[in-house]
This record gives structure tokens, C-alpha cells and sequence, in this order.
């Protein structure tokens, strides 16, 4: 094995899921990733934090996409709709890899260590939309609450699109939570 190996990141990240999923997370351990992968845990820990950011390292890369997306808005944008743009971008990317999104969320949902990391992440996403949307001039408020409701349409979306095996498509079902979310959003406040 040489000192260079191409792809090491998707090797690592595929050996993973195929363990996790067939063995399940925590009874898959870093040396049994890097045998399958054909490296070493020298350089599993070059990537990965720990065996559970294997499944998250797109997480960064999501965000990137949402921001860039929320700065591409129109500037007539109301910020729901730059969040919506935003989101929309993000499933063109879960769409693409579909197999492979279900298959890493079938792992996440079978461990509660998982699943606590990934309300993490999406929290993370929550701020980095709402410093984008500050970034367009919207107030701190409007954005952080704007960012919320965006994180709960893709959490609703996002759960409808993997239990119904990716049928419709992710942006179909997000356009129908936005739909009830404006509907009922019009519907104003009513006191107890």
C-alpha cells in the first residue's frame, strides 16, 4: 500500500456504511472500517473525528450549498423563499444520492447516539441559514425563526421522502410543507 491512496474519504465513508448497516453501529469499529476500506486508522482519524462523523461529513458541505443558495436568492426574496431555495438546492443533492441517503438514515434511526448527532447538525444548518439570511438584511429575529421553520419543513419533508422510499420526490414534499406552513401561517396567532 502506498503512502497515497486515492479516495481514501469515499472509501472510508463506504466501508462504514456498508459495516454499520450490515452489522450494525455499535458493534463496527474503526479497525474493522479500515479493513474493509484497505487503510489504516492513521488514516481514519486524518478524516474522521470519530466513526460517527463518517456519516455526517456531508454536513459541512450541506450547509454550503443552503448558504450559497439563500445568497443566489432574487433579492425581491421574502426570506421564507430564500430558505425554501435553499432547501430546494439541498434535496436536488439527497435526490442524486438517493440509495445511498436511505441507507445512511436506515443507520441513523437504528441509534440514538445517531440520531442526537444528527439534531446537532441540523441545528448547525438552523444557524448557518439564519447568518445567511442576516447576510441578505433580514432582521435577527425574522431569520432566526425563518431558519427554524425551514430545519422543520426538511426534518417533515425530509421523514415523509424516507419512509415512502423516496417517492414523491423531496422537492415535492417540501413544497407541500411549505404550502401547509404558509397556509396556516396566514391563518395568524390565536390565544388559548
Amino acid at each position: 500500500m502506498g503512502r497515497w491512496e486515492p479516495n481514501a474519504r469515499g472509501r472510508l465513508e463506504q466501508a462504514a456504511l456498508e459495516l454499520y448497516a450490515e452489522r450494525g453501529y455499535e458493534q463496527t469499529t474503526v479497525a474493522e472500517i479500515t479493513g474493509v476500506a484497505g487503510l489504516t486508522e492513521r488514516t481514519f482519524f486524518r478524516h474522521f473525528a470519530d466513526k460517527r462523523e463518517v456519516l455526517f461529513a456531508g454536513s459541512g458541505r450541506l450547509e454550503e450549498i443552503c448558504v450559497h443558495a439563500v445568497a443566489g436568492a432574487p433579492g425581491s426574496a421574502t426570506p421564507m423563499e430564500a430558505a425554501a431555495a435553499a432547501l430546494d438546492a439541498a434535496a436536488g443533492v439527497f435526490e442524486e444520492r438517493g440509495d445511498l441517503v436511505l441507507r445512511r438514515q436506515g443507520v441513523i434511526d437504528a441509534n440514538a447516539e445517531l440520531r442526537e448527532r444528527e439534531l446537532i447538525k441540523l441545528a448547525s444548518l438552523s444557524d448557518a441559514l439564519a447568518a445567511a439570511l442576516c447576510d441578505r438584511g433580514v432582521d435577527e429575529l425574522t431569520a432566526g425563526l425563518t431558519a427554524e421553520a425551514a430545519v422543520a419543513v426538511l426534518k417533515v419533508a425530509f421523514r415523509r421522502w424516507v419512509d415512502g422510499g423516496r417517492e414523491p420526490r423531496l422537492r415535492q414534499l417540501l413544497a407541500e410543507c411549505f404550502a401547509v406552513l404558509r397556509t396556516e401561517s396566514a391563518r395568524g396567532a390565536v390565544a388559548p
